[in-house]
Parts: structure tokens; sequence; C-alpha cells
């Protein structure tokens, strides 16, 4: 295992990634030939990062604040707030800032720093800065999770410049951070990483001499599942490239030495205990498991639906699609029979949009049961396909004068508005009023069910109709 993972004299070439996570020390030195694969494949300049290129062309503020330059010039913020999906290279971004010229690299975790360990970083950053002219960066990991006088703490280094302040967090910056923090920092939005970049990582990381060196060769199948399973995280896809090495490793004990070890799916379905979904988003199983999915709630089983939900989510289907589909499905198939369904269902898209995975599964869970066990009707979505197939047929002409505009020049000579009825002036705000063009006059669209608040629904729909129609 150690002629696996160590990837020999070429290591010491790694960069000093492995930072002290207590203030007041530095970040330095090689990484170890021990370290996780996650630590020794982080990139050592901006151009190995992977993935974030909207935030990494040339003179932007990144590129700018790891050459030395502060983000925005002498008078602009020097401190940065990445805002991001875990594993979309925050950390890695804070540590190439401080390898730029005349940097010291310190680190504070929101978890377990207090105030004392952020007035006693800024002392030092202070020192540093006056002693012996070095610019202290500080990552903050997990900012969300500092209070409002932990977060004031930061502010006369950041405000003086004592510090680089890179800090980072998972959460929406407009709600976990405090408004004087917010507007002396750069908020840079990270994306999460796409497919290919995952990819290209672990494709990167099988033959660079500071990973695996080409001691391993990764199937066609292990790739697809690692990428899978990695859901945009770099740091979860190579923590996983690395447990399935060991595992293909410890079965090829007697293989030629100098060979390379083949590392197949079986080998990442041991190591990380999760079998591989069969499930191609770009083919069949995308359309056939979203399909069975939105029957399975139509036909009120919550227990299957949660069963496709969860198919789709552990096969790396975007989170944002599934909510989407369930939008769609609170008006196609529950309606009126349940009217909050379809608010459940929006709250539950915009929710998964603001904390993103994987406690979005179980907003999105919320809204399945919700709609699932919720009674149906497809009056509406019946209603306004008849509504469209009239309209496509030419019917629907005109529309009556009563209705029409009467606010312009000369639309009373032509009759607009004449014989409007107020709805408000009749008893129960109900008028009796041609509303529709004439020939569709006693055309009906909407027929609701007896499911559910549709009950009551058509009760008060019969007696509208026959007030409005006269009838």
């Amino acid at each position: 295992m150690d002629d696996l993972f160590g990837s020999g004299p070429d290591n010491d070439e790694a960069d000093g990634d492995a930072a002290e996570s207590v203030a007041g020390r530095t970040a330095g030195g090689p990484a170890s030939p021990r370290s996780p694969l996650a630590v020794r494949m982080r990139p050592r300049t901006l151009d190995d990062v992977v993935g974030q290129q909207h935030l990494l062309g040339p003179g932007s503020p990144l590129r700018q604040l790891a050459a030395g330059a502060d983000a925005a010039g002498p008078a602009g913020p020097s401190s940065l707030i990445l805002w991001g999906p875990p594993g979309t290279g925050k950390t890695t971004l804070a540590h190439v800032i401080a390898k730029g010229p005349g940097r010291k690299f310190m680190e504070l975790s929101a978890i377990t720093a207090g105030v004392k360990d952020v007035r006693r970083v800024m002392e030092e950053a202070l020192t540093a800065r006056d002693l012996y002219k070095t610019t202290t960066v500080l990552f903050l990991d997990e900012i969300h999770r500092f209070n409002k006088a932990q977060q004031d703490a930061l502010l006369p280094g950041v405000e003086n410049r004592w510090v680089v302040l890179v800090a980072a967090t998972t959460e929406n910056p407009s709600f976990s951070v405090v408004s004087p923090l917010l507007s002396r920092s750069l908020l840079l939005t990270l994306r999460p990483l796409t497919d290919a970049d995952i990819e290209g990582l672990l494709a990167k990381a099988v033959t660079d001499v500071r990973g695996l060196n080409s001691k391993v060769e990764l199937s066609t199948d292990a790739m697809a599942h690692l990428v899978r399973l990695s859901g945009g995280d770099a740091r979860r896809a190579l923590t996983a490239l690395e447990a399935a090495a060991g595992v293909a490793f410890g079965d090829a004990d007697d293989a030629d030495a100098g060979t390379a070890v083949g590392v197949e799916l079986r080998h990442t379905e041991r190591a990380l205990d999760v079998a591989a979904v069969r499930y191609d988003r770009a083919g069949d199983q995308h359309y056939d498991v979203a399909s069975a999915f939105i029957k399975s709630i139509r036909g009120s089983d919550v227990d299957a639906a949660l069963h496709y939900l969860a198919r789709m989510l552990e096969a790396g289907e975007d989170p944002r699609f599934v909510a989407r589909r369930i939008v769609i499905s609170a008006a196609e198939d529950v309606g009126m029979a349940d009217p909050t369904a379809l608010q459940t269902a929006v709250a539950a898209a915009q929710a998964v949009q603001l904390i993103g995975m994987p406690e979005g599964r179980i907003v999105l869970a919320e809204a399945v049961v919700h709609l699932a066990t919720a009674p149906k009707s497809n009056a509406a979505y019946l209603g306004i396909n008849k509504a469209i197939a009239d309209v496509r047929a030419g019917l629907g002409n005109g529309i009556p004068a009563p209705l029409r505009d009467a606010h312009y020049p000369g639309s009373k000579q032509l009759g607009h508005g004449r014989g409007y009825k107020y709805a408000h002036d009749a008893p129960h705000s109900v008028a009796t009023q041609q509303y529709p063009p004439d020939d569709l006059v006693g055309r009906d669209y909407y027929e609701p069910t007896a499911n559910g608040a549709e009950r009551d629904i058509a009760v008060r729909l019969e007696r509208l109709r026959k007030i409005i129609r006269g009838s």
C-alpha cells in the first residue's frame, strides 16, 4: 500500500497543503506521501484549479490576490467571501492566494474558534505586517456558523487590511454574514463542478506523481461510478478514488511488479459500500425513472414515489430537475383538489436552490409525500387543454363590447364598455353578464371532481355559472 499511495521522491515537490487549523500556525512544507489524495492533489496555482473558470479570467480579483495585489486596487476590498457547495474549491483557492509573495497562511474553523482566537490572529497579523512586511491570509471556514459578535471581531483586521480574509460558506451570505463585513468583502459564487471537471480531475490523479503515479488503471465503469457518486464534490471524488484503489491493490498482491493495477466497478462498490445505480442521465433510464416517479405520485403510491426520488438523487440527478417535475405534478395531478400542494412544491423548489444537496433531499421528500397522499384532480389541466383546443380550432371570435377597453379617446363612440356591469355592485359581487365570445357562450372548460377541496368548489361553481349566465 505504501508503494501505491506514496509518490516517491517527486512528491517532495507537492505544495504545502496540510494546513494547520489552529489559529497562529501557518501552512507550509511539502505534503506527506501519506497525506490524503485530496490533499496531495490540491492545485498549486490558479491554472491548476478545476472548474470556476468564470472567476479565473485575466485580471479577475482572484488573479490579482493570488499575484499579491489587492482585489480592487488600493482603495478596494482585499477580502473575499466564497459561497458555494462543498468540494468546489473554496479551501483550495485560499491556499493558492496564500502562496503569493510576502504571504502567510492561517486558518480558523468557525466550528471551534471563538472571539479570542480571532483577536489573537488579528494581533499576530498586525505584528507580521509591521515587523516583517508579511500579509496574513486568514482562511475562515464555515463563516455562517460565526455569530454576530464573532464576525464583528473580524472587522478591524479587514477594515485596516491587517489580514486578507478568505471566508468560505455553503449558505447564502446575504442571510448569514453581517452587513459591515459583507460590504467590505468581495462576494464570489462558486459553481458545482461538472461531470467533465470531476472526470478530468480523477484522470489527472491517476497519472500525476503527486497522486497515484500511474500505478492504477481506472476502468470506464469505475470512472463513471466515481463521477456519479461525487455529486460535483472534488474532495469526495478523490477520497473515493483513493479508497477504491486501496481495495484494488489489496486484490492484486500477486500482480507483477511495475504493472498498473486495474480499478474496476466492483472495487469502487466495495470501497464505498454503494451499489452502482444503473441510470443514464442522458438516456432512457433518465426518462423512464422520471416517468415512473410522476406516475407513482399521480397514483398516490407514496412509497414507490419515494423510491424513484431516491433512485434519481443517488444517481446524481440534478435536484432542480426533480423539483421542476414536482411543481408540474402539483398543478397537473393534484390541482384544485388540494390547492396547497402547489405552494408546497414551489417552496420545495426554492428551498433546493437555497440550501442545495444533500439536505435538499429532505425538502424534496416532504413535497413528494404531500403530493402523493393528496387528493387528485386534473380538472384544471384538462380545462386549459380544452380551451387551447378551441382557440386552435378558430373558436372564440371577438370580445363582447361591454368588456372592451373604454379608456382611450374614441372608444366610447365604438360602444366599448357600454352596458358593463361592475361585479362589486351586484349581490355577492357576482353579476349576470356575458363574458366569453358569442360562439363560446355556455362552454364549460373546468369540470371539478368530487375529490378533496373540489367538492366544495363544484357546488360554488354551479351557483356562479347560474348567476353569471342568468339561467
